[in-house]
Order: C-alpha cells, then structure tokens, then sequence
C-alpha cells in the first residue's frame, strides 16, 4: 500500500507525541526485558515506524532489524537514523530468513491486521525455537474517559473503535498466541492516566471519527470536544489507558 509523504510526516509526528507520553519509554523498556535475548542476538522490530525501538535495541549490543511495510517510512527513518538494519516489508511476509532470529516484537501494529493469525505464522517462521515474541498495544474499546454524558462516552469510544481493522486485537493477544502454538503466554497492563491537556488531541480526534461514521452528530461533536476542553483547563480531566503487554515462547 502507498503512502503519501504528508501522511508519513503526519504519522511519524503522531509516533513521535506518543513516544514522548510519560510512561512511554519504561514501557519500551519493559518489552525489551520481556524479549530476553542472548547476548549480541537477533532480533525483528515489526511495524518500526521511524525507529526508535530499533536504535533502542541496538544501542543494547543486540542486532536489531527493523521491517515496516511502509517504503517511505522506511525511507525517514534511514534519514533520521543512518546505519540501522531497515527493511520494507510487511508483517505477513516478513524479509527475514526462516529461523533468523531469537526474538519478534510489534508494537500498536496488531490492531491494524485483519488476520493476525497469519502474522503470527509468519512470527514463528522466523523465530529460532526457544525464540520470544513481545506484542504491545492497546484495547481501542477501552478508552476510560469522564464525562457529563456516560452514554454519548460510551458512543464515541464504540464508534471510533469500530472503524479500526482489529480495535480488539490486544485483548485477543495471549489466545491468538496460543491458537498460533506459542508457549506460555503471558499478558501484562501498564496504565497510563492523563489530568492535563496533553491528550486533547486524541479525545477530539475520538469525537471527529465518531462525527465521520454517523454515530454522533456535529453538535454533539463540538459539544463533547468543548467539555473535554473545559475539564482540562480547570483540572477535571480523566483519561486513562490500559497498554496490554503479551509476551510467548516459540515452541
């Protein structure tokens, strides 16, 4: 699939806010320690994006690669970080030889993929036996928002996750893993809550996408989007976010 470079730069910028959010770099880290490789091992960065994760990793004295379906975000990130394994390629067909690597990592990729079972054949494909799978992401069902009008809330949440390929996939993380025959998986939560404005942008962008399938009207819209406004400039906002951490053994 093609991609503009305004959306990319508009993506990386969103990749680049969402890195910055606290609690962001300990969770990076906590799926690094997940991943437990040897020493100097391999490993697939699935969905890099502009490459944080796989300097990261590599700065760790692992080898990391990269793979993101994306031609032109690949393209950024070999700008932004030169001398990093970078690969075009997609997360069903991974450009990575069979048995190549100790450990797989996606991180907020799975919510995109209409078959996550094929991304997970693929992912033991290329894992060593022994080798450990890191999936990271969010449930696009469970934004925890308060608000005036719980069922409006509760519209805008539904909607916005309905038009995600797979707003479930990150609760789905440790059966698909055990219907892909990976062994004991295991699933953590770390959840990040905000009080200031900082996620205004994504609760608007909750209520335009909700206004975008027909859910919601532009009032309502406007409405929600005012009071959110309004919570956070007297200290009343609420928004928290549970990040699932599944994490597996190729058998």
């Amino acid at each position: 699939m093609s991609t503009t470079s305004d959306t990319v730069d508009a993506l990386i910028r969103l990749l680049d806010a969402a890195d910055a959010l606290p609690g962001a770099a300990a969770l990076r880290e906590r799926s690094y320690d997940l991943l437990a490789l040897p020493p100097g091992g391999t490993v697939a960065d699935v969905g890099c994006g502009a490459g944080r994760a796989v300097a990261e990793l590599a700065g760790r004295g692992f080898h990391a690669i990269g793979v993101d379906r994306s031609e032109q975000m690949i393209e950024q990130a070999r700008r932004r970080r030169p001398g990093l394994d970078l690969r075009s390629g997609d997360a069903r067909r991974l450009p990575v030889p069979d048995a190549s690597v100790a450990g797989y990592r996606a991180d907020k990729v799975f919510h995109e993929l209409t078959d996550p079972g094929q991304a997970l054949a693929e992912a033991r494909r290329v894992l060593t036996p022994g080798g450990s799978i890191v999936l990271i992401g969010q449930d696009w069902d469970t934004f925890v928002i308060d608000a005036d009008d719980r069922a409006l809330t509760r519209t805008i949440v539904h909607a916005r996750a309905d038009t995600i390929p797979n707003p479930w996939g990150a609760r789905r993380y440790r059966n698909l893993l055990q219907a892909a025959g990976f062994d004991q998986p295991a699933v953590e939560v770390h959840t990040a809550v905000f009080t200031d404005a900082t996620m205004l942008p994504i609760l608007a962008g909750l209520s335009s996408a909700a206004q975008s399938t027909g859910a919601i009207t532009g009032e309502q819209a406007d409405a929600w989007t005012a009071e959110q406004q309004h919570r956070a400039q007297t200290g009343r906002m609420f928004l928290a976010i549970p990040m699932f951490v599944a994490s597996a053994r190729r058998s």
